[in-house]
């Protein structure tokens, strides 16, 4: 399950992990104006954990999941 949020500055989509057990902690993805953050409360620790990414990142990040193993350099349509 997520849930999408429109805040002032930032998009912000949570990710629940409803599956069976073991869960995990929800997921906060936060779409900045010139990054993207992934928060998730660290369980050992009880602390967030934040991980910016670039936009060419999730981009990659993006393609990656559907890819099978290897190296790859995606092609910007609007350079070509």
């Amino acid at each position: 399950m997520f849930t999408i949020e429109h805040d002032f500055d930032a998009t912000v989509i949570t990710l629940v992990d409803d599956g069976r057990a073991p869960l995990r902690d929800d997921v906060t993805i936060n779409a900045f104006d010139d990054c993207i953050t992934l928060e998730q409360i660290d369980q050992r620790t009880d602390m967030p954990v934040r991980i910016t990414l670039s936009f060419a990142q999730a981009r990659d990040l993006a393609a990656a999941l559907n890819l099978p193993e290897g190296a790859y350099t995606l092609r910007d349509p609007a350079k070509d």
